[in-house]
């Protein structure tokens, strides 16, 4: 290993301890972190919680199993830990949201208080990228651990039979949960590379992911061969990923090429522009 590439690491391992500290140092970072445990608190105690006792009781199980039947999800509730089996069904669409909240500010606000221009003194626009990207990538697998560690608990005080398991499942799942997060977090970068607020990142995310669709359905309607554009919008395999189990690992090939996407993206952008 040369010289040249270990400072490299360095400089990334620099960049991403920094976007870590900042959760816990500023007002934003403390506040998204507070939203997102209250939340989760707030599903892990009323339907993680009752998950059992739903999918088990009689009057609810014909309904569960109509229910998640028509939605293709009936082989959910052949899990032996059905308190994973509803932690996943909200995750996957609840954590898309929290990162765009909790990751939405990585560049930006350095950006339009000058110290950009100081950072890019030491570290070059890639690494600045990268390192930011990795830095959230890091604090987001890190909350994501956490939701599962709280659920496995849950799972294990009311049947501690259930601990290995529910170790192996969650483990599985943390790994999918992290590939379906990293396109959000590049988006972010992306969006970070040509805004000053982190206010406005949140606005550019909502404007894509409302109109994004409607518009992107418009097109394919008038073009049919444009249909590919649909996969330019994060979170477009959610669906088929909630089955994942009877896929393999194919359906993560779309989110790991939206990441690459955004972050080659973002690097040309913050190459060309003015710090």
């Amino acid at each position: 290993m040369n010289l040249s590439f270990q400072q490299t690491l360095l400089r990334l391992w620099n960049l991403a301890c920094f976007e870590i500290t900042r959760v816990f140092q500023t007002k934003s970072g403390l506040l998204a972190l507070f939203a997102f445990l209250l939340v989760w608190f707030l599903i892990l105690y009323y339907p993680v919680n009752s998950a059992f006792e739903f999918i088990s009781s009689p009057l609810f199980k014909d309904v569960a199993k109509k229910m998640f039947g028509a939605l293709g999800l009936s082989a959910l509730l052949s899990w032996p830990v059905p308190e994973l089996a509803i932690y996943w069904l909200i995750a996957l669409y609840i954590f898309p949201i929290f990162t765009i909240v909790i990751t939405s500010d990585q560049t930006c606000a350095d950006r339009e208080r000058g110290t950009l221009r100081f950072i890019s003194l030491r570290a070059t626009r890639g690494e600045i990228v990268l390192g930011r990207f990795l830095g959230q990538l890091v604090i987001m697998a890190c909350l994501i651990g956490l939701s599962l560690v709280a659920t496995v608990l849950m799972a294990t005080l009311r049947d501690s039979q259930l601990l290995s398991f529910g170790v192996l499942k969650a483990s599985q799942l943390y790994f999918q949960l992290v590939i379906l997060v990293l396109p959000f977090i590049a988006l972010m970068t992306l969006f970070n590379s040509f805004t000053t607020s982190s206010k406005k990142v949140v606005l550019f995310s909502v404007i894509l992911f409302g109109l994004g669709p409607m518009i992107i359905s418009l097109v394919e309607y008038s073009l049919p061969i444009l249909g590919y554009l649909e996969y330019l919008i994060p979170g477009t395999q959610i669906y088929d990923v909630i089955n994942s189990q009877e896929q393999g690992l194919s359906i993560y090939v779309l989110p790991l090429s939206q990441m690459m996407v955004f972050l080659c993206l973002a690097y040309v952008k913050m190459k060309r522009s003015s710090l």
